[in-house]
Protein backbone atom coordinates (compact mmCIF):
# COMPACT_ATOMS: atom_id res chain seq x y z
CA UNK A 1 0.00 0.00 0.00
CA UNK A 2 1.35 3.17 -1.00
CA UNK A 3 1.18 5.86 1.93
CA UNK A 4 2.51 9.54 2.67
CA UNK A 5 2.89 11.19 6.24
CA UNK A 6 2.60 14.62 5.95
CA UNK A 7 5.08 15.77 8.95
CA UNK A 8 8.36 14.37 10.00
CA UNK A 9 8.12 15.43 13.88
CA UNK A 10 7.99 12.79 16.63
CA UNK A 11 5.16 10.83 15.60
CA UNK A 12 5.39 11.51 11.98
CA UNK A 13 8.28 9.92 11.27
CA UNK A 14 8.28 6.87 14.07
CA UNK A 15 5.02 6.49 12.03
CA UNK A 16 6.83 6.44 8.61
CA UNK A 17 9.38 3.97 9.61
CA UNK A 18 6.81 1.70 11.08
CA UNK A 19 4.44 1.72 8.41
CA UNK A 20 7.83 1.26 5.96
CA UNK A 21 8.83 -2.08 8.57
CA UNK A 22 5.30 -3.76 7.50
CA UNK A 23 6.05 -3.67 3.83
CA UNK A 24 4.16 -0.73 2.59
CA UNK A 25 5.96 2.39 0.55
CA UNK A 26 5.48 5.39 2.84
CA UNK A 27 7.10 8.85 2.16
CA UNK A 28 7.01 11.38 4.54
CA UNK A 29 6.68 14.37 3.93
CA UNK A 30 8.45 18.15 5.52
CA UNK A 31 8.72 21.37 4.41
CA UNK A 32 12.25 21.65 5.59
CA UNK A 33 14.78 20.99 3.88
CA UNK A 34 17.62 20.30 5.60
CA UNK A 35 15.37 17.92 7.95
CA UNK A 36 14.26 16.19 4.98
CA UNK A 37 18.32 15.77 4.04
CA UNK A 38 19.17 14.69 7.01
CA UNK A 39 16.62 11.89 7.19
CA UNK A 40 17.37 10.82 3.82
CA UNK A 41 20.61 10.15 5.03
CA UNK A 42 19.17 8.22 8.10
CA UNK A 43 19.94 11.12 10.45
CA UNK A 44 16.90 11.31 13.09
CA UNK A 45 16.92 15.34 14.84
CA UNK A 46 15.57 13.63 17.88
CA UNK A 47 16.72 11.14 20.56
CA UNK A 48 14.74 7.66 20.28
CA UNK A 49 16.12 4.09 20.89
CA UNK A 50 16.15 2.04 17.96
CA UNK A 51 14.06 4.77 15.24
CA UNK A 52 17.84 5.61 13.17
CA UNK A 53 18.20 1.46 12.86
CA UNK A 54 14.57 1.34 11.56
CA UNK A 55 15.12 4.38 9.34
CA UNK A 56 18.04 3.42 8.12
CA UNK A 57 16.75 -0.52 7.52
CA UNK A 58 13.79 0.44 5.56
CA UNK A 59 15.95 3.37 3.50
CA UNK A 60 18.05 1.38 2.75
CA UNK A 61 15.18 -1.64 1.34
CA UNK A 62 13.50 0.91 -0.31
CA UNK A 63 10.17 1.44 0.70
CA UNK A 64 10.82 4.55 3.11
CA UNK A 65 11.29 7.69 1.15
CA UNK A 66 11.64 11.63 2.39
CA UNK A 67 10.85 14.66 0.39
CA UNK A 68 9.57 17.89 0.65
CA UNK A 69 7.55 17.69 -2.04
CA UNK A 70 4.21 17.38 -0.65
CA UNK A 71 1.53 18.06 -4.38
CA UNK A 72 3.81 14.26 -5.38
CA UNK A 73 3.27 12.61 -1.79
CA UNK A 74 -0.24 13.72 -1.77
CA UNK A 75 -1.18 12.77 -5.64
CA UNK A 76 0.94 8.89 -5.05
CA UNK A 77 -0.95 7.74 -1.90
CA UNK A 78 -4.07 6.08 -1.21
CA UNK A 79 -3.60 6.91 2.48
CA UNK A 80 -2.51 10.43 3.92
CA UNK A 81 -1.41 10.50 7.86
CA UNK A 82 -1.49 14.13 8.63
CA UNK A 83 1.11 14.15 11.28
CA UNK A 84 1.77 17.89 11.42
CA UNK A 85 1.87 19.78 14.95
CA UNK A 86 -0.73 21.29 16.84
CA UNK A 87 1.04 23.48 19.77
CA UNK A 88 -1.20 24.76 22.27
CA UNK A 89 -2.08 29.15 22.31
CA UNK A 90 -2.24 31.18 25.13
CA UNK A 91 -5.61 29.82 26.08
CA UNK A 92 -4.56 26.15 25.99
CA UNK A 93 -6.54 24.99 23.07
CA UNK A 94 -5.02 23.75 20.01
CA UNK A 95 -3.87 25.49 16.91
CA UNK A 96 -4.70 23.47 14.02
CA UNK A 97 -3.10 26.06 11.63
CA UNK A 98 -0.88 23.17 10.05
CA UNK A 99 -3.71 20.50 10.02
CA UNK A 100 -6.04 23.03 8.00
CA UNK A 101 -2.72 24.15 5.56
CA UNK A 102 -2.47 20.21 5.02
CA UNK A 103 -6.18 19.67 4.31
CA UNK A 104 -5.91 22.71 1.43
CA UNK A 105 -3.11 20.50 0.06
CA UNK A 106 -4.52 17.28 -0.26
CA UNK A 107 -7.99 19.10 -1.95
CA UNK A 108 -5.74 20.83 -4.46
CA UNK A 109 -3.98 17.67 -5.45
CA UNK A 110 -7.13 15.08 -4.98
CA UNK A 111 -6.38 12.98 -8.39
CA UNK A 112 -8.19 9.61 -6.88
CA UNK A 113 -10.22 8.25 -3.97
CA UNK A 114 -7.88 8.96 -0.73
CA UNK A 115 -8.33 8.06 2.73
CA UNK A 116 -7.03 11.10 4.86
CA UNK A 117 -6.15 10.34 8.55
CA UNK A 118 -5.38 11.83 11.24
CA UNK A 119 -2.56 10.82 13.51
CA UNK A 120 -1.93 14.23 15.29
CA UNK A 121 -3.71 15.32 18.59
CA UNK A 122 -6.71 17.46 17.64
CA UNK A 123 -9.53 18.89 19.07
CA UNK A 124 -12.88 16.59 18.68
CA UNK A 125 -14.30 18.03 15.30
CA UNK A 126 -11.48 18.34 13.83
CA UNK A 127 -12.18 15.38 11.36
CA UNK A 128 -15.07 16.72 10.08
CA UNK A 129 -13.81 20.12 10.04
CA UNK A 130 -11.30 18.45 7.68
CA UNK A 131 -13.83 17.44 5.64
CA UNK A 132 -15.59 20.32 4.99
CA UNK A 133 -11.73 22.31 3.85
CA UNK A 134 -11.35 19.96 1.72
CA UNK A 135 -15.13 19.72 0.08
CA UNK A 136 -14.82 23.48 -0.38
CA UNK A 137 -11.72 24.00 -1.95
CA UNK A 138 -11.60 20.64 -4.60
CA UNK A 139 -11.84 21.32 -7.93
CA UNK A 140 -12.84 17.68 -9.03
CA UNK A 141 -15.56 14.97 -8.08
CA UNK A 142 -12.73 12.30 -6.71
CA UNK A 143 -14.24 10.87 -3.80
CA UNK A 144 -12.14 10.55 -0.19
CA UNK A 145 -13.11 9.69 3.51
CA UNK A 146 -11.25 11.03 6.52
CA UNK A 147 -10.93 8.58 9.75
CA UNK A 148 -8.89 9.63 12.83
CA UNK A 149 -6.66 7.26 14.18
CA UNK A 150 -4.88 8.80 17.49
CA UNK A 151 -1.03 8.04 18.11
CA UNK A 152 -0.65 6.38 22.30
CA UNK A 153 3.61 6.72 21.55
CA UNK A 154 5.39 7.00 24.67
CA UNK A 155 8.66 9.07 23.77
CA UNK A 156 11.73 6.88 25.08
CA UNK A 157 9.63 3.32 23.79
CA UNK A 158 7.90 4.92 20.69
CA UNK A 159 9.31 2.21 18.16
CA UNK A 160 8.15 -0.66 20.54
CA UNK A 161 4.85 0.89 21.54
CA UNK A 162 3.98 1.12 17.61
CA UNK A 163 5.00 -2.44 16.62
CA UNK A 164 3.05 -3.73 19.98
CA UNK A 165 0.26 -1.23 21.03
CA UNK A 166 -2.44 -1.96 23.70
CA UNK A 167 -5.25 -1.06 21.28
CA UNK A 168 -5.65 0.25 17.94
CA UNK A 169 -8.20 3.07 17.60
CA UNK A 170 -10.11 3.85 14.51
CA UNK A 171 -12.64 6.38 13.99
CA UNK A 172 -14.70 6.84 10.65
CA UNK A 173 -18.22 6.72 9.03
CA UNK A 174 -17.03 4.74 5.99
CA UNK A 175 -16.77 1.17 5.68
CA UNK A 176 -14.21 1.30 2.70
CA UNK A 177 -11.77 3.85 5.11
CA UNK A 178 -12.11 1.44 7.65
CA UNK A 179 -11.68 -1.92 5.79
CA UNK A 180 -8.38 0.41 4.34
CA UNK A 181 -6.68 0.85 7.63
CA UNK A 182 -7.72 -2.61 9.05
CA UNK A 183 -5.64 -3.89 6.13
CA UNK A 184 -3.03 -1.52 6.83
CA UNK A 185 -2.82 -2.41 10.53
CA UNK A 186 -3.14 -6.53 9.51
CA UNK A 187 0.29 -7.29 10.92
CA UNK A 188 -0.85 -6.08 14.09
CA UNK A 189 -4.28 -7.68 13.78
CA UNK A 190 -2.63 -10.81 13.32
CA UNK A 191 -1.25 -10.77 16.36
CA UNK A 192 -4.76 -10.16 18.07
CA UNK A 193 -4.63 -6.03 19.30
CA UNK A 194 -7.53 -5.13 20.05
CA UNK A 195 -9.15 -2.51 17.29
CA UNK A 196 -11.89 -0.12 18.72
CA UNK A 197 -13.42 0.88 15.56
CA UNK A 198 -15.88 3.95 16.31
CA UNK A 199 -16.75 7.79 14.92
CA UNK A 200 -14.37 10.50 14.10
CA UNK A 201 -15.37 12.04 17.30
CA UNK A 202 -15.41 9.65 19.80
CA UNK A 203 -11.96 8.43 18.35
CA UNK A 204 -10.90 12.11 18.75
CA UNK A 205 -11.72 12.35 22.20
CA UNK A 206 -10.29 8.96 23.57
CA UNK A 207 -6.96 10.27 23.12
CA UNK A 208 -7.56 13.08 25.45
CA UNK A 209 -9.44 11.23 27.93
CA UNK A 210 -6.51 8.47 28.11
CA UNK A 211 -3.61 11.00 28.51
CA UNK A 212 -5.84 13.33 30.53
CA UNK A 213 -6.47 10.34 32.98
CA UNK A 214 -2.57 9.27 32.98
CA UNK A 215 -2.02 12.71 34.01
CA UNK A 216 -4.50 12.81 36.61
CA UNK A 217 -3.32 9.32 38.33
CA UNK A 218 0.44 11.43 38.45
CA UNK A 219 -0.87 14.43 40.30
CA UNK A 220 -2.56 12.43 42.33
CA UNK A 221 -0.07 10.01 43.62
CA UNK A 222 2.02 13.29 43.81
CA UNK A 223 -0.72 14.79 46.53
CA UNK A 224 -0.13 11.26 48.42
CA UNK A 225 3.42 12.03 48.91
CA UNK A 226 3.02 15.14 49.47
CA UNK A 227 0.83 14.23 52.35
CA UNK A 228 3.17 11.46 53.75
CA UNK A 229 5.96 13.83 53.78
CA UNK A 230 3.84 15.88 56.48
CA UNK A 231 2.25 12.75 58.68
CA UNK A 232 5.23 10.44 57.87
CA UNK A 233 3.92 7.77 56.03
CA UNK A 234 5.84 6.11 53.08
CA UNK A 235 4.31 6.46 49.55
CA UNK A 236 6.13 3.60 48.26
CA UNK A 237 3.93 1.23 50.18
CA UNK A 238 0.65 3.00 50.03
CA UNK A 239 1.43 3.16 46.04
CA UNK A 240 2.72 -0.34 46.10
CA UNK A 241 -0.89 -1.45 47.87
CA UNK A 242 -2.87 0.85 45.57
CA UNK A 243 -1.34 -1.08 42.69
CA UNK A 244 -2.11 -4.12 43.71
CA UNK A 245 -5.98 -3.40 43.45
CA UNK A 246 -6.79 -4.48 39.67
CA UNK A 247 -9.49 -1.71 39.44
CA UNK A 248 -6.61 0.71 39.99
CA UNK A 249 -3.14 -0.73 38.64
CA UNK A 250 0.22 0.28 39.50
CA UNK A 251 1.26 1.83 36.65
CA UNK A 252 1.76 5.69 36.80
CA UNK A 253 1.49 5.96 40.65
CA UNK A 254 5.07 6.82 40.74
CA UNK A 255 5.72 9.83 43.03
CA UNK A 256 8.44 12.92 41.44
CA UNK A 257 8.67 16.48 40.76
CA UNK A 258 5.50 16.65 38.14
CA UNK A 259 4.92 15.48 34.82
CA UNK A 260 6.59 17.12 31.54
CA UNK A 261 6.84 16.69 27.90
CA UNK A 262 4.52 17.30 24.70
CA UNK A 263 1.48 15.17 25.33
CA UNK A 264 0.31 15.74 29.32
CA UNK A 265 0.73 19.32 29.82
CA UNK A 266 -0.64 20.32 26.26
CA UNK A 267 -3.94 17.66 25.75
CA UNK A 268 -4.72 18.29 29.65
CA UNK A 269 -4.96 22.27 29.07
CA UNK A 270 -6.67 21.32 25.37
CA UNK A 271 -9.21 18.93 26.79
CA UNK A 272 -10.08 22.09 29.71
CA UNK A 273 -10.57 23.99 26.49
CA UNK A 274 -12.91 21.61 24.20
CA UNK A 275 -15.21 20.96 27.74
CA UNK A 276 -15.02 24.86 28.42
CA UNK A 277 -16.23 26.06 24.70
CA UNK A 278 -18.96 23.64 25.10
CA UNK A 279 -19.91 25.24 28.15
CA UNK A 280 -18.64 22.40 30.66
CA UNK A 281 -16.36 23.04 33.65
CA UNK A 282 -13.36 20.29 33.93
CA UNK A 283 -12.85 20.36 37.48
CA UNK A 284 -11.09 17.17 37.59
CA UNK A 285 -8.52 18.01 34.88
CA UNK A 286 -7.84 21.27 36.06
CA UNK A 287 -7.62 20.19 39.67
CA UNK A 288 -4.52 18.00 37.89
CA UNK A 289 -2.72 20.76 36.05
CA UNK A 290 -3.01 23.16 39.24
CA UNK A 291 -1.60 20.13 40.85
CA UNK A 292 0.88 19.45 38.73
CA UNK A 293 2.01 23.30 38.43
CA UNK A 294 2.60 23.01 42.08
CA UNK A 295 4.73 20.03 41.82
CA UNK A 296 7.27 21.65 40.36
CA UNK A 297 7.59 24.41 42.62
CA UNK A 298 7.51 21.97 45.79
CA UNK A 299 10.43 20.32 43.92
CA UNK A 300 12.54 23.56 44.22
CA UNK A 301 11.44 24.37 47.78
CA UNK A 302 12.25 21.00 48.75
CA UNK A 303 15.60 21.90 47.62
CA UNK A 304 15.88 24.88 49.43
CA UNK A 305 14.68 23.55 52.27
CA UNK A 306 17.63 21.34 52.25
CA UNK A 307 20.20 23.94 51.97
CA UNK A 308 18.69 25.88 55.18
CA UNK A 309 16.28 28.11 53.29
CA UNK A 310 18.20 29.59 51.14
CA UNK A 311 19.83 28.43 47.72
CA UNK A 312 21.88 31.89 47.36
CA UNK A 313 25.54 31.30 46.56
CA UNK A 314 24.83 27.80 46.56
CA UNK A 315 26.13 25.00 44.04
CA UNK A 316 23.48 22.53 42.83
CA UNK A 317 23.62 19.19 40.42
CA UNK A 318 20.97 18.51 39.12
CA UNK A 319 20.89 15.13 37.67
CA UNK A 320 18.86 14.89 34.23
CA UNK A 321 16.89 17.52 32.56
CA UNK A 322 14.74 15.61 29.99
CA UNK A 323 11.01 15.43 31.10
CA UNK A 324 11.59 11.58 31.37
CA UNK A 325 14.51 9.12 30.76
CA UNK A 326 15.46 7.80 27.07
CA UNK A 327 14.62 10.94 25.43
CA UNK A 328 16.08 14.32 24.65
CA UNK A 329 12.81 16.05 24.58
CA UNK A 330 12.83 19.16 27.72
CA UNK A 331 9.59 20.65 26.59
CA UNK A 332 8.01 21.19 30.18
CA UNK A 333 10.74 19.12 32.55
CA UNK A 334 10.15 19.92 35.79
CA UNK A 335 14.35 20.15 35.33
CA UNK A 336 14.08 22.76 33.12
CA UNK A 337 11.76 24.65 35.79
CA UNK A 338 14.23 23.87 38.82
CA UNK A 339 17.07 25.09 37.12
CA UNK A 340 15.33 28.14 36.47
CA UNK A 341 14.10 29.00 40.07
CA UNK A 342 17.77 27.77 41.24
CA UNK A 343 19.41 30.57 39.02
CA UNK A 344 16.31 33.46 39.86
CA UNK A 345 17.56 32.92 43.80
CA UNK A 346 21.10 32.83 42.90
CA UNK A 347 22.29 29.40 42.92
CA UNK A 348 24.40 28.00 40.32
CA UNK A 349 23.48 24.95 38.21
CA UNK A 350 25.87 21.92 37.49
CA UNK A 351 23.61 19.85 35.24
CA UNK A 352 23.91 16.62 33.39
CA UNK A 353 21.68 14.46 31.15
CA UNK A 354 22.50 11.62 28.91
CA UNK A 355 20.50 12.88 25.79
CA UNK A 356 19.11 16.52 26.27
CA UNK A 357 22.27 18.72 27.12
CA UNK A 358 21.91 20.77 23.67
CA UNK A 359 18.23 21.06 24.01
CA UNK A 360 18.67 22.19 27.79
CA UNK A 361 21.35 24.30 26.78
CA UNK A 362 20.02 26.17 24.19
CA UNK A 363 16.51 27.09 26.62
CA UNK A 364 18.64 27.75 29.92
CA UNK A 365 21.62 29.54 27.98
CA UNK A 366 24.97 29.42 29.88
CA UNK A 367 24.98 32.32 32.45
CA UNK A 368 25.27 30.55 36.11
CA UNK A 369 25.08 26.91 34.20
CA UNK A 370 27.97 24.47 34.20
CA UNK A 371 27.08 21.56 31.44
CA UNK A 372 28.50 18.74 33.43
CA UNK A 373 30.22 15.49 31.63
CA UNK A 374 29.07 13.09 33.76
CA UNK A 375 26.77 12.87 37.14
CA UNK A 376 29.94 12.42 38.94
CA UNK A 377 31.32 15.32 37.12
CA UNK A 378 28.37 17.56 38.39
CA UNK A 379 28.16 16.57 41.72
CA UNK A 380 32.35 18.11 42.18
CA UNK A 381 31.90 20.86 44.51
CA UNK A 382 27.96 20.73 44.62
CA UNK A 383 26.41 21.60 48.11
CA UNK A 384 23.31 19.57 47.06
CA UNK A 385 22.72 17.13 44.44
CA UNK A 386 19.55 16.42 42.99
CA UNK A 387 17.80 13.46 41.34
CA UNK A 388 15.42 15.14 39.06
CA UNK A 389 15.18 12.22 35.87
CA UNK A 390 15.45 8.71 36.54
CA UNK A 391 17.63 7.66 33.97
CA UNK A 392 18.80 4.01 34.21
CA UNK A 393 22.44 5.47 34.65
CA UNK A 394 21.27 7.39 37.80
CA UNK A 395 19.67 4.11 39.75
CA UNK A 396 23.11 2.50 40.61
CA UNK A 397 25.41 5.91 41.07
CA UNK A 398 28.63 5.11 43.75
CA UNK A 399 27.06 7.50 46.72
CA UNK A 400 30.30 7.55 48.07
CA UNK A 401 32.16 8.21 44.73
CA UNK A 402 29.05 11.05 44.48
CA UNK A 403 29.61 12.09 48.15
CA UNK A 404 33.39 12.39 48.23
CA UNK A 405 33.03 14.69 45.21
CA UNK A 406 30.71 17.28 46.53
CA UNK A 407 31.65 20.37 49.04
CA UNK A 408 28.02 19.50 50.71
CA UNK A 409 26.15 16.76 51.98
CA UNK A 410 22.44 16.83 50.40
CA UNK A 411 21.10 14.36 48.57
CA UNK A 412 17.39 15.71 47.21
CA UNK A 413 16.31 12.24 45.42
CA UNK A 414 13.01 13.33 43.83
CA UNK A 415 12.67 9.99 41.67
CA UNK A 416 12.72 7.91 44.86
CA UNK A 417 15.42 5.80 43.32
CA UNK A 418 17.96 5.48 46.29
CA UNK A 419 17.12 3.79 49.26
CA UNK A 420 16.94 6.18 52.40
CA UNK A 421 18.54 4.54 54.91
CA UNK A 422 21.42 3.18 52.41
CA UNK A 423 22.27 7.24 51.52
CA UNK A 424 22.16 8.04 55.19
CA UNK A 425 24.78 5.25 56.47
CA UNK A 426 26.92 6.86 53.65
CA UNK A 427 26.45 10.63 55.29
CA UNK A 428 24.01 12.35 53.10
CA UNK A 429 21.13 14.18 54.46
CA UNK A 430 18.57 12.62 52.72
CA UNK A 431 15.17 13.39 51.32
CA UNK A 432 12.48 11.85 48.57
CA UNK A 433 9.17 12.29 47.42
CA UNK A 434 6.82 11.13 50.50
CA UNK A 435 9.26 8.91 52.13
CA UNK A 436 10.16 10.97 55.48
Amino acid sequence: MKISVIGAGYVGVVTAACFAEFGNEVVCVDKVKEKVEALSEGKIPFYEPGLEELVKKNLKEGRLFFTSDIDKAIQDALVIFIAVGTPPRGDGSADLTYVEEVAKKIAENLNDYKVVVTKSTVPVGTGHRIKEIIEKARNNNCSFDVASNPEFLREGSAVYDFMHPDRVVIGTESDSARAILRDLYRPLYLRDTPFVFTDIKTAELIKYASNSFLAMKISFINEIANLCDIIGADVHVVAKAMGLDGRIGPKFLHPGPGFGGSCFPKDTRALIKIAEERGYDFKLVKATVEVNELQKERSFQKIKDMLGGSVSQKRVALLGLSFKPNTDDIRESPAIYIARRLREEGAYVRAFDPAAMDNAKAELGDEGIYYAESAYDAANGAHAVAVVTEWNQFRNLDLARLKEAMEGDVLVDLRNIYEPEKARKIGFKYTGMGRS
